[in-house]
């Protein structure tokens, strides 16, 4: 990719957050090419929501409270999930229904979804990624739909994330190299 990329910096990390049901997912793994794709060099704190199940719906559960704060603090947060009839998963959008109003602000994100028809690609447009901005995320490149039959070209020559980031990323790029980092106070 001959795009140039922001520096890391100390304030918050690249996080990757998956809404699919199923642990160690496909989903996942786009997600995480995407991470890699968009900032190379770093290694992505994986948030896979399978892990918590039905922790996600506890107020209590401390260890979805965790979860809520390494999201919160990305510096670059890709959100992914599949397409589950026209949406984003119940489970991802439960996680996401934590945050009270402004609960992503200062994060820059980025919206996937991974389905089987070209006809679903709306949904990462009509579903996600209207969320993470209603929280306050900066959105600043519309959301990436892979079909899951490209998967398997994901790291080869013909990689679709590839294609998608040399194409469309240039805005997320310039949010992150631009960022302030947003401090919250109490």
């Amino acid at each position: 990719m001959g795009l140039p990329h922001p520096e890391p910096d100390a304030q918050g990390a690249t996080v990757v957050l998956v809404g699919n049901p199923r642990p160690a997912s496909r989903t996942a793994t786009a997600a995480l090419r995407v991470a890699q794709v968009l900032d190379p060099g770093t290694e992505p704190t994986l948030v896979d929501l399978a892990t918590f199940g039905p922790a996600v719906l506890d107020p209590d559960a401390t260890e979805v409270a965790d979860a809520m704060a390494v999201v919160a603090s990305a510096r670059l947060l890709v959100v992914a999930s599949p397409v589950y009839k026209g949406a984003a998963t119940g489970l991802l959008k439960a996680f996401l229904d934590r945050y009270g109003p402004g609960g992503l602000a200062g994060v820059v994100a980025q919206p996937v979804m991974v389905g089987a028809s070209p006809g679903h690609a709306f949904a990462v447009e009509a579903t996600l990624r209207p969320v993470l901005v209603e929280l306050g995320a900066t959105c600043p490149v519309a959301g990436l739909y892979l079909q899951e039959q490209r998967l398997p070209a994901l790291g080869t020559e013909d990689d679709p994330v590839v294609a998608w980031a040399d194409a469309a990323a240039w805005p997320l790029l310039a949010a992150l190299a631009a960022r302030t980092p947003v401090v919250a106070t109490v």
